[in-house]
C-alpha cells in the first residue's frame, strides 16, 4: 500500500479496460467470409455441440461467432454478416450471424421470433393461427347465455 507521500508524488493509475469490440472497429455490423466451417463443444454442464464460424472479417480480424437457429446452409467460403452479443457456454466466441442475410439463409416456416431468424411471413400464411384474437368485449358476449 503506498504511503501518503507516495501517493502525492505519484497519483493512482487508472485501471485500463480491454475493448471487447475491437473486431468491429465500432460498427453495428461487420461484413466477412467463413474460411472454415467447425462446431464446438460448450463449457461444463452442457454438452450439446454448439454450431459457430470462424469469420474473416473486412478488416482483416478474424473472430469466432455463433449461428442461431436450428440447421444452416453456410460452407466454406461464403458470406456473411455479424452482429454483436456473446454466447455464455462458449469461450471466445463474441458475435452473431445474422440469419437471411448474404450466403446465409433464414430458417424456413419459422413462426415465432421470424424477425430473429430471417424468415419472412408470406402471403398465403397471414393466417396461420388456429383461433382467432378476440378483445374483452367480445368473450363477455360469448359467455352470457341467450335469453329466452
Amino acid at each position: 500500500m503506498p504511503t501518503l507521500n507516495q501517493l502525492i508524488r505519484h497519483g493512482r493509475e487508472e485501471k485500463r479496460r480491454t475493448d471487447r469490440t475491437r473486431a468491429s472497429d465500432q460498427c453495428p455490423q461487420k461484413q466477412g467470409v467463413r474460411p472454415r466451417v467447425p462446431t464446438r463443444t460448450p463449457k461444463k454442464p452442457n454438452s450439446a455441440p454448439r454450431k459457430i464460424a470462424k469469420v474473416r472479417l473486412s478488416n482483416r480480424h478474424d473472430i469466432f461467432a455463433h449461428i442461431p437457429g436450428e440447421g444452416h446452409n453456410s460452407q466454406e467460403h461464403s458470406m456473411v454478416l455479424i452482429r454483436g452479443g456473446r454466447v455464455k457456454d462458449s469461450p471466445g466466441v463474441k458475435s452473431h450471424c445474422i440469419r437471411g442475410v448474404k450466403d446465409l439463409l433464414g430458417i424456413p416456416d419459422r413462426r415465432r421470433g421470424r424477425s430473429k431468424y430471417g424468415y419472412d411471413m408470406k402471403e398465403g400464411q397471414k393466417n396461420y393461427r388456429t383461433t382467432p384474437t378476440r378483445a374483452k368485449g367480445d368473450l363477455r358476449e360469448l359467455q352470457k347465455e341467450p335469453e329466452r
